[in-house]
């Protein structure tokens, strides 16, 4: 992997120019008390170093005659590593991780200087860490002294994002195989959990039963708060109580996939726990895979990023006219967004190091992302009935019978030269194979 690492930073020092990037690990995080979360890393610093511990600094100075990657890390402790675990510390940090230097973290002021002498700007990301925002503010405007005195150096401070983000949305092989590894442990995990779930289970039952295969075949654990919601929670998109008790004509909405080595799977499946779809659920549910086919389809190099979302509001309004649900003409459907209180996000999003991952989707104002190999997207439309979904004045009554339904398909999709190709094509969505 170091090889990847190298060339990743290598990439970034050409795209950065004269300029100095500064990227900053992530800090601990409190869970409760005096307790913390299990740690983990800054997505951006660890795509261009792997180093995975807390309290560090990586430096990229392609400007520098000596030294273009530079580490501070925290030094070797026994004491504190008796409490917290082990430090590479600053001598193997050298030889494991390809640092042309390294210092401990404590020595960043004394030597940051004569990375940002000859930038001609600083390239640093205004996180949550607002000492250590304070920090670098506080170099650059010495370097601003500096400039008027020698006519030369950091004028600027840049977001990271215009230049790493662009190349983080072009996954490698590398990355691929790890999400490879990432989607087949979660289809297997979405798999299972279709066998075991039945009523009178309750929804944590399955989500531990998921989870724990993530841990099982070497994940990390989920990539996200796992959702597992029977019938009417199925209309919340963001329930993650999993405390319900699953009933015999409920769908099962599972939202979960498996994060491996901090590369993430997304997946959704929503099945009859029964085996047995009600008319009105089969009704939707073929709607929403209609949706998803069309919105698929759409995953081509050089579309733009929208045209997936556009074609499955389309075949969704198309739908709730048809049934009677929505009145009007479909494309003033479309542009009120009158569809919404059926269908209220997004149908997609990048993924890769984060869930939700970095990169634009537009441009500028009127252009979206033109799509291109190596970019991974998931496609997720979905149809939620609240029991009680409000609509327009001018708008049908929803019947009872079509409430507290909900149901969301989402697939993981890769960008090819030719196409796409959907990586999560193993855990079934048609009709037949839902039900017995």
């Amino acid at each position: 992997m170091q090889a990847e690492y190298r060339q990743r930073r290598q990439n970034l020092m050409e795209a950065m120019g004269s300029g100095t990037g500064i990227f900053r690990s992530a800090p601990m995080a409190v869970m409760h008390s005096d307790v913390e979360y299990n740690f983990r890393q800054e997505s951006d610093f660890f795509y261009l170093t792997g180093f995975n511990e807390p309290n560090a600094v990586a430096v990229l100075a392609p400007h520098h005659e000596e030294h273009q990657f530079v580490l501070f890390v925290q030094p070797k402790d026994p004491l504190m590593e008796t409490w917290t675990g082990y430090r590479v510390g600053v001598d193997l940090a050298k030889e494991e991780y390809g640092a042309d230097a390294v210092y401990p973290i404590e020595e960043l002021d004394e030597h940051l200087p004569q990375y940002l002498a000859g930038a001609d700007r600083i390239y640093f990301h205004l996180g949550l860490d607002q000492p250590f925002n304070q920090t670098i503010l506080k170099h650059w405007q010495r370097s601003l002294i500096k400039v008027r005195k020698d006519g030369f150096g950091p004028v600027a401070l840049e977001d990271p994002m215009t230049v790493l983000h662009p190349q983080r949305l072009i996954k490698s092989e590398t990355e691929l195989d790890l999400m490879r590894k990432a989607i087949d442990i979660s289809v297997e995990a979405h798999n299972l959990a279709r066998e075991v779930a039945q009523p009178g289970r309750y929804e944590y039952e399955i989500q531990a039963e998921m989870e724990r295969l993530f841990r099982l075949r070497g994940g990390l654990g989920p990539a996200y708060p796992s959702i597992v919601a029977a019938g009417v929670n199925g209309c919340i998109l963001h329930y993650t109580e999993n405390t319900c008790q699953i009933q015999e004509q409920d769908l099962l909405l599972i939202d979960a996939g498996c994060s491996y080595q901090y590369y993430n799977a997304d997946i959704t499946r929503t099945f009859p726990v029964s085996g047995t779809f009600t008319a009105e659920q089969k009704t939707l549910y073929e709607l929403v895979l209609t949706a998803q086919e069309a919105a698929i389809a759409q995953v081509q190099p050089g579309n733009p990023y929208n045209a997936f979302h556009d074609a499955a509001v389309k075949v969704l309004t198309q739908g709730l006219v048809d049934l009677g649900l929505l009145k009007g003409k479909i494309d003033k459907l479309i542009e009120e967004e009158t569809y919404k209180p059926f269908y209220m996000h997004r149908t997609g999003h990048w993924l890769g190091l984060d869930v939700h991952d970095v990169g634009v989707y537009k441009k500028d104002k009127d252009t979206w992302q033109p799509l291109q190999a190596g970019h991974v997207v998931t496609v997720e439309p979905g149809i939620y009935i609240g029991p009680d979904i409000q609509l327009d004045e001018d708008q049908p009554e929803v019947p009872e019978r079509w409430r507290g339904i909900g149901i969301r398909i989402e697939d993981d999709v890769l960008l090819t030269e030719t196409g796409h190709e959907v990586l999560t094509a193993a855990v079934p969505k048609s009709i037949a194979s839902l039900t017995r």
